[in-house]
């Protein structure tokens, strides 16, 4: 890494340029610096809207950069280990997109894990591209998916050798991480890329001691949430590649979908951010962990929940954990890692980043404190002794093997009719039903409805569970494809 190029910030060094010009605005936004939007300037300040500015020559171009955003990109490539860096302002959605459309075609075939993001099979529906799933490996305690499994990925390399890619979660939400390098030089020797969803991952590339992230382990592109846990702004990410790819190519694909209004807001949260990380991310990092292990072990001693970590390391399905997770399992207290989420929020004013059917997630990065980690023990604590109960009959497992039997695009683009979902057995899925976050899909199109499907999304509702994904807002009906 470049230090003196680490030190630069180009895009925001630019806007401060253009702040000190008193450029007149005949351009877009229409709100002119703030003066046409009072309320909104009040509610954001005059320094943030001064800078919610249009492309423009000196401030360079996101869809064709040749200053300023080349110089941003070129250092994130430095700090970053890769051979070419994008600045992502759509989300690392349309980031995990490109990653997709970048290698596949419509008839491709693409080998993913089933619990990817919606992000994900939303790619297999704009290209057409195909799934082939691995399952992923499941602790039966938890009732998590975990990694994959490197020998079950070369199995499905077998049986599908003309398959395009290969694409890894990594770390998973949980903190689970597969066996990166081991799948890398697989796919490589299958002549197939891998594509790595680092959404949760931007610390793997900055702190020590980490779990090793995707540019080291040779991957061919990997998506990566600076915003998650690097401190930039909400929807911006960075997009890396290696020199497999070709930077042109990859920039037409993301261009099909990314905006043409890029935020510079976001833009130069992206620069800011990753200079901080570079001078100063060993430091962080350190001080994340030390955070997150904190929490683990007073959460521990709270009998009743399990505040897991790298004890779960098998070297193959958990081949690592990530250290700065706080994933804690709660179906021993008898209550829902959803039900606990509400109880942090609606009673104790505390925001977790998710519960599911039997866990809880904080997330611990850049911008967490002692103090505020002691308050989410001590709630945890209290709520433990006002609302525990018998954890008999609750469902014990987060992760449903799906049954394909269609080509998502062929089934979400489909003849379909409206059923309710309690009566939906046996047929095939024209759309999705998730819980939000994480965002995994509970049920994809394509995918055969079974009883065991309907009787978690039921329960999943009865705990509160937020489910998105289908035309009916209620989640009470689901459109499935006329066969």
């Amino acid at each position: 890494m470049n230090l003196d190029w680490q030190r630069k910030a180009p895009i925001y060094e630019a806007l401060l340029k253009y702040k000190a010009m008193r450029i007149v605005p005949f351009d877009v936004p229409g709100h002119k610096q703030g003066r046409g939007n009072p309320e909104l300037r009040e509610f954001l300040g005059d320094k943030c809207l001064s800078v919610d500015v249009n492309s423009m020559k000196p401030l360079d171009n996101l869809g064709h950069p040749v200053s300023v955003i080349k110089e941003a990109e070129t250092i994130a490539a430095d700090a970053f280990g890769a051979y070419h860096a994008f600045l992502m302002v759509n989300g690392t959605t349309s980031a995990v997109q490109a990653m997709i459309m970048s290698v596949c075609k419509q008839g491709d075939k693409v080998i993913m894990p089933r619990n990817v993001h919606k992000s994900a099979i939303n790619a297999l529906i704009i290209s057409g591209a195909i799934p082939v799933y691995v399952n992923p490996g499941v602790n039966k305690q938890l009732g998590i998916p975990l990694g994959m499994s490197a020998s079950d990925v070369e199995k499905a390399m077998k049986q599908h050798p003309d398959a395009k890619a290969i694409f890894v979660n990594n770390p998973t939400y949980y903190g689970i991480c597969s066996d990166l390098k081991a799948i890398t030089e697989l796919a490589h020797r299958y002549g197939m890329y891998t594509l790595v969803d680092e959404a949760h991952g931007t610390h793997f590339y900055f702190g020590e001691n980490m779990p090793l992230n995707a540019m080291a382990a040779g991957a061919d592109i990997a998506a990566v949430s600076m915003h998650k846990t690097g401190g930039s702004l909400s929807q911006s990410s960075f997009l890396l590649i290696n020199k497999s790819m070709s930077i042109g190519h990859v920039r037409q694909i993301i261009n099909l979908t990314q905006t043409t209004s890029a935020s510079y807001l976001l833009l130069s949260s992206l620069d800011i951010s990753r200079r901080n990380l570079a001078l100063d991310g060993k430091n962080i990092f350190t001080n994340v962990t030390a955070l997150a292990e904190y929490g683990r072990a007073e959460i521990n001693k709270i009998e009743g929940y399990y505040a897991f970590a790298k004890e779960l390391i098998n070297g193959d399905s958990v081949f690592d954990f990530d250290p700065t997770k706080l994933s804690v399992h709660t179906r021993d207290i008898g209550l829902a890692g959803v039900e606990v989420y509400d109880i942090l929020r609606d009673h104790y004013d505390i925001q977790i980043e998710f519960g599911d059917i039997g866990n809880i997630l904080a997330i611990i990065s850049v911008g967490d404190r002692a103090l505020a980690l002691e308050r989410l023990v001590s709630s945890l604590s209290e709520i433990k002794r006002l609302h525990m109960k018998d954890k008999t009959g609750m469902f014990d497992h987060e992760y449903i093997n799906p049954v394909v039997v269609m080509a998502p695009q062929r089934a979400f683009y489909s003849n379909q009719h409206s059923l309710p979902i309690a009566e939906s057995a046996g047929q095939i899925s024209g759309e999705f039903v998730m819980a939000y976050p994480p965002g995994i899909p509970i049920l994809a199109p394509g995918e055969r409805i079974t009883g065991e499907i309907i009787d978690y999304i039921i329960y999943a509702k009865q705990k509160g569970s937020f489910l998105t994904g289908t035309e009916d807002m209620s989640i009470e009906n689901i459109r499935v494809v006329e066969e």
